[in-house]
């Protein structure tokens, strides 16, 4: 028996649009992840558990344990049948990551199983391309933080798909979803099929000077340079009332705020318990908008996928 679990991310972190991922988990322990569970079986058996297995679809076809099974069993060419339980914690169209969880920890567990017959390489580009399948076009802004831990920059270059940037210890992060679902395409598609020169020189300028930043430990040109000029002044529409929002959480004393991934779940970085505490509070009390909403208190979570004992 193998059982993968795999962490929640943050993907874009404002500044880098499609290339930077955050992993992360609760300060209290919660799971804000998804877990794989692979036996021995005659037949393919898929089984969803778990807080959100209800958002799964009927058809085991559809669900994207199956479309990882299908993508593995094809490369090693197996004809070994197994079982796949998915325990299901992370809501669907969250932007928290949600797809990518079910990927890495579904095709970490198949690999282990099976002998580790992919590397870690081979593993991740399978990952992007059936992320892609969802959104429409491979990224790795939350497989790569998901299978790696940590803070990842999407190089792509010379077989390294994403690489570890450093980051600010200090950071304490918030995510809050209200218990509502964007999906990813839907949050594509809202954004423009082109953006002018300035534009394009301006986000280089943020991008460029945020890793400089992170490799040299300057904390405060980090915080100003985390700016989203890309997909912020688009996808803010489909969050009511995001502005006043931003400015409520930045005057309890937030030092950034953003849109994690598509949305509509929104990140808050602080550096005190006590703010974190505050606005935590407050987005449980004036962002969510039923019981399903959720607001987590976290770290970057360094470990990625991991094995559990059983």
């Amino acid at each position: 028996m193998i059982k993968i679990y795999a962490p929640a991310s943050i993907g874009n972190i404002n500044v880098g649009f499609d290339i930077l991922g955050a992993a992360i988990s609760p300060k209290n322990g919660t799971s804000l992840g998804d877990y794989i569970t692979i036996t021995p079986s005659d037949t393919l058996k898929i089984k969803n558990i778990g807080r959100f297995a209800f958002q799964l679809p009927k058809n085991m076809k559809k669900n994207i344990v199956w479309k990882c099974w299908k993508h593995f069993r094809k490369i090693i060419k197996t004809n070994t049948s197994v079982k796949i339980t998915l325990e299901k914690n992370m809501p669907i169209g969250s932007g928290l990551g949600s797809s990518a969880c079910s990927i890495v920890a579904t095709l970490v567990a198949m690999n282990q199983f099976f002998n580790k017959p992919l590397n870690a390489i081979e593993l991740l580009n399978i990952m992007g391309i059936i992320e892609g399948e969802i959104s429409g076009e491979p990224h790795y802004d939350n497989v790569a933080p998901s299978y790696y831990g940590g803070l990842q920059l999407v190089i792509n270059e010379d077989n390294f798909i994403s690489q570890e940037i450093p980051f600010f210890k200090n950071w304490i992060w918030i995510v809050a979803w209200p218990g509502i679902n964007i999906s990813t395409s839907s949050a594509r598609s809202i954004l423009p099929m082109q953006y002018d020169k300035n534009t394009c020189i301006e986000h280089s300028r943020l991008l460029s000077g945020f890793i400089h930043a992170s490799h040299t430990q300057q904390e405060n040109l980090a915080i100003k340079l985390m700016k989203d000029i890309i997909a912020e002044p688009y996808r803010m529409q489909l969050i009511p009332h995001f502005l006043e929002m931003k400015q409520k959480i930045l005057n309890i004393g937030a030092i950034n705020f953003g849109i994690s991934g598509s949305g509509p779940t929104i990140f808050v970085i602080c550096n005190k318990i006590s703010i974190a505490n505050n606005i935590s509070h407050w987005l449980q009390k004036n962002y969510l908008k039923n019981a399903n909403g959720f607001v987590h208190i976290c770290e970057l979570d360094i470990l990625g996928a991991r094995n559990i004992e059983v």
